[in-house]
């Protein structure tokens, strides 16, 4: 597709009416798009000799001073790690200057979450990162009062630094912060169906993290993002099942309650194979929807989402063209996804 073609799609994604809604299997007062359009790759490898990526993974965004700002997982020879962009609109996405983060020697940190603490007035990245001699991976972070300086960064700490002391237990993944008024929680998954929560007091934040408990155990698998439900007191998470991947959603009245399912199957999931299309003019390029995020409505760490109009970052690329290869070779791509009539 050529540029002109690209902003066609773009634009009529952004300006597609909001249909709704699934009905909801848990007794909550929240709708969902039955159906989405998604646009063509918005964000792929820059083309580059140095440090070349073959996939960009992971997006984590936020809308602040006339730019998205987007962070990244980008694979690159023998590593992994974090790639920064910001631009005005997103048909200009793919052009915009690519910055490698400078915030840690490991050759695996990837899976970043961005946004802004207020009580510290400054912007939080969270991801994981992996130590030699750590037990479990870090759940690590940088700090920086200037979001769009990529050399502002604080170089990696952790919030728990897999020692002794550590409560996880070995392989959970794609950590995720949360705040309500009293609490910073961390949500993250393993991959035998379990969502796990943590939490610390406001003001102990980014300490104190205790208590790994099961937040909820179901056919799931990774990526969970949780958020608040702009205009009413529920909270909205997602998380990834394996194979063709797809996103469930459920439902919570807080953020230590129980999650109740809203679109749990892959016949009728929050976004997947089964109610994505091809926006007008796109050429489809994806049956997978993998490691999504909700633009948000604001930048703070309680993470509102407005589901009045719901817009949907993700990866994707064709079932197809993952078999014969290892995880760490998918040719992911960056896409949006917006709703529309199933």
């Amino acid at each position: 597709m050529n540029r002109h073609g690209l902003e066609v799609g773009v634009a009529l994604l952004l300006l597609v009416a909001i249909p709704w809604a699934v009905p909801c299997l848990a007794e909550d007062p929240v709708s969902i798009p039955s159906g989405w359009q998604y646009s063509a790759p918005l964000i792929s490898p820059e083309d580059r000799n140095e440090q070349p990526s073959h996939a960009q993974k992971d997006p984590t965004v936020v809308f602040f001073e006339g730019k998205w700002h987007v962070f990244m997982t980008v694979k690159l020879p023998n590593r992994s790690a974090i790639e920064y962009c910001a631009f005005e609109s997103w048909d200009k996405a793919d052009q915009a200057e690519r910055f490698l983060l400078p915030i840690s020697d490991s050759d695996y940190f990837c899976a970043p979450q961005i946004f802004f603490f207020a009580p510290h007035d400054c912007w939080y990245l969270v991801y994981q990162m992996g130590v030699p001699g750590a037990n479990k991976m870090w759940v690590a972070y940088s700090t920086t009062r200037d979001i769009a300086d990529p050399e502002s960064w604080t170089q990696a700490r952790p919030m728990l630094d897999g020692g002794p002391d550590d409560p996880r237990t070995v392989g959970e993944l794609d950590y995720w912060i949360i705040c309500d008024q009293d609490r910073a929680y961390l949500f993250f998954t393993s991959l035998n169906g379990k969502m796990w929560r943590m939490w610390t007091a406001m003001d102990q934040f980014p300490a104190g993290f205790h208590d790994c408990q099961v937040a909820l155990e179901a056919e799931i698998f990774e990526a969970s993002h949780t958020y608040k439900i702009k205009g009413v007191e529920r909270y909205l998470t997602v998380v990834e099942q394996d194979g063709r991947r797809y996103f469930k959603a459920f439902v919570a009245d807080a953020l230590d309650g129980e999650w109740k399912p809203l679109a749990v199957t892959e016949q009728r999931p929050f976004a997947g194979s089964k109610n994505i299309r091809p926006a007008p003019g796109v050429q489809p390029w994806t049956d997978n929807v993998s490691h999504g995020e909700l633009v948000r409505d604001g930048v703070d760490q309680r993470l509102v989402v407005d589901l009045s109009q719901p817009r949907f970052v993700f990866q994707g690329m064709w079932d197809n063209d993952k078999r014969q290869k290892s995880y760490g070779r998918f040719d992911w791509r960056i896409g949006l996804l917006t709703p529309v009539s199933p």
